[in-house]
């Protein structure tokens, strides 16, 4: 297997062990490759708004969440410095959500990440966009997993 792609589950293995939000939403990492992630989410009622429909909030942290492991899993810190997301359609209690990252721009510490957020359909739901930013310190460290 490649090196590369066995570094990028390494460290979203080890994100995922302390990602505590995500896993409290029963997000699930199902694939993760040099700055790419793929991640699944079953909408629950209680993430229901006042229109019997997911709320944004919970669309936004899963995409951002895709956003995280794909920023992160070249074993470089990386943080968000801004974040958008457009609302395509509406997600509801049992829908199950995938959401797909990749990378568009990588620099020595700036990148700009796409998120796609998809229904069992395949129905576009959300299209993220999320600027990031490398800080000090790995993932994992430096010999683990590389």
């Amino acid at each position: 297997m490649n090196d590369d792609i066995e570094l990028a589950k390494a460290c979203s293995d080890a994100m995922y062990a302390k990602d505590a939000a995500s896993r409290g939403l029963g997000i699930e990492v199902t694939e993760s490759t040099p700055g790419c992630s793929k991640l699944t989410m079953t909408v629950r009622a209680e993430f229901s708004n006042g229109h019997d429909i997911c709320h944004g909030g919970y669309i936004f942290m899963f995409a951002d969440s895709a956003f995280a492991y794909a920023c992160n899993n070249r074993n470089r810190n990386t943080v968000a410095s801004a974040a958008s997301i457009e609302f395509i359609g509406a997600a509801h209690t049992g829908d199950r959500l995938t959401a797909i990252a990749h990378e568009r721009s990588r620099g020595s510490k700036i990148g700009v990440y796409d998120v796609e957020v998809y229904n069992q359909d395949d129905r576009l739901l959300a299209l993220f966009r999320g600027d990031s930013y490398q800080i000090r310190g790995s993932v994992i460290p430096q010999g683990e997993g590389e």
